[in-house]
């Protein structure tokens, strides 16, 4: 086996939502392995301070502001790369958004809010970025998926919709330009430590865990949440030449949680 079929040197990737979270890690692991880094967010405030974010780690990543549910943003933004940094080789469909209301609760705009961002955009972004990796002979697009790509929750039915669409579309898109060489997968990830999830990680007053912490630990064979850096693996597997005969699959990065029934009372 060629170790450096791993290697992403030389290859330009935008990965979109990136200032932060599980987009800026994933843009990380790929720029440690050789990948220039293109990333937008929705407003030049978050761009600067992600752009301050990679200067720390010593990566100059070229930030852009864009919204990823306009079409024609989109293709000026790929434009835009194209011209400044070089043709994209591997895209990251990351930007996304959850509203957590009960559906009957949930007014059609906001449903339809979810959609757009989780479901439109990806389809958006990849339309933008495909013909040029069918000239160029080669290319990766990897959607961040969800294990709600699988599974239902409370209050999550907007992006549980959208989920499970990105992971048809993720299939549709394979399907459709596998014979260019084009590989699109998805990453589903599971629970994962970052600020957003701190509060529901806090010990209580009287040293025991939250509720909810308590619930994923007990849901997930190993027994703890997942970190950022266990996304980075996978994203630069799937975005590497040591994938190129994986398509349509959605790798999902959950400690196991959908392959356990959970514990019997």
């Amino acid at each position: 086996m060629n170790i450096n079929a791993f290697s992403l040197e030389g290859k330009v990737a935008l990965v979109t939502g990136a200032s932060y979270g599980i987009g800026f890690a994933i843009a990380k692991g790929m720029a440690q392995c050789g990948a220039t880094i293109c990333f937008n967010d929705i407003n030049q405030e978050l761009v600067d301070k992600g752009i301050a974010a990679y200067k720390a780690e010593g990566i100059e990543a070229h930030g852009y502001v864009c919204d990823v549910t306009d079409e024609e943003a989109v293709q000026a933004l790929v434009a835009k790369i194209a011209a400044e940094v070089g043709v994209i080789d591997i895209l990251v469909n990351n930007a996304g958004i959850i509203k957590r209301i009960p559906m009957c609760e949930m007014s059609a705009a906001d449903f339809r809010k979810v959609i757009d961002v989780d479901l439109n955009a990806p389809f958006i972004v990849s339309k933008a970025v495909i013909p040029a990796m069918i000239e160029k002979g080669h290319g990766k697009i990897i959607n961040i998926c969800s294990m709600m790509s699988e599974l239902g929750r409370e209050t999550v039915s907007a992006y549980a919709a959208a989920k499970g669409g990105l992971k048809m579309l993720t299939r549709n898109i394979c399907s459709e330009y596998g014979e260019h060489n084009i590989q699109c997968n998805g990453i589903g990830p599971g629970y994962i430590e970052t600020p957003q999830t701190a509060p529901l990680r806090e010990r209580q007053p009287d040293g025991s865990r939250h509720p909810f912490d308590q619930f994923i630990i007990a849901k997930t064979p190993a027994a703890r949440w997942g970190t950022t850096d266990d996304l980075v693996g996978p994203a630069v597997f799937l975005a590497s030449d040591a994938s190129n005969f994986v398509n349509g699959h959605v790798l999902y990065v959950d400690g196991g949680i959908l392959a356990y029934i959970g514990k019997q009372p």
